[in-house]
């Protein structure tokens, strides 16, 4: 795993924080309903908390895509995608310089990277 405390004066801890524990509802049926993170994303409850945001710079990004979707991209490569095309697709922060990508947009784009389940190496997986 990455080192979480990778950037100087990040105050982020090394294991990342679970979200709080709650009685687990239950359905109409009396079967548990699976807990869901306050962001509506299940995977939040695993991140630290500098990625529970709704938008992400880069280097966090690059972070989240890893931890969340196991796909290594570093934030280098993200500005590149910037500039070429075929990353993310992001919005320009306020000072018109500043790349936020939205947690949506970087789950669409992993999930479209790794492309769709295949059961057997001769399948084309298209």
């Amino acid at each position: 795993m990455t080192d979480l405390n990778s950037r100087p004066g990040d105050p982020r801890p090394q294991t990342p924080e679970l979200c709080p524990t709650s009685p687990t509802p239950l359905g109409p049926s009396g079967v548990m309903l699976a807990s869901i993170a306050p962001s509506g994303n299940p995977a939040a409850c695993i991140l630290p908390p500098a990625l529970r945001k709704p938008r992400l710079r880069r280097w966090e990004a690059a972070e989240y895509l890893e931890l969340v979707h196991g796909v290594t991209v570093a934030a280098a490569t993200l500005a590149k995608y910037a500039s070429v095309g075929g990353g993310p697709s992001f919005n320009k922060g306020s000072n018109n310089r500043t790349p936020l990508y939205p947690i949506a947009e970087l789950d669409r784009w992993a999930l479209g990277r790794l492309g769709k389940l295949v059961s057997s190496t001769s399948d084309s997986g298209v």
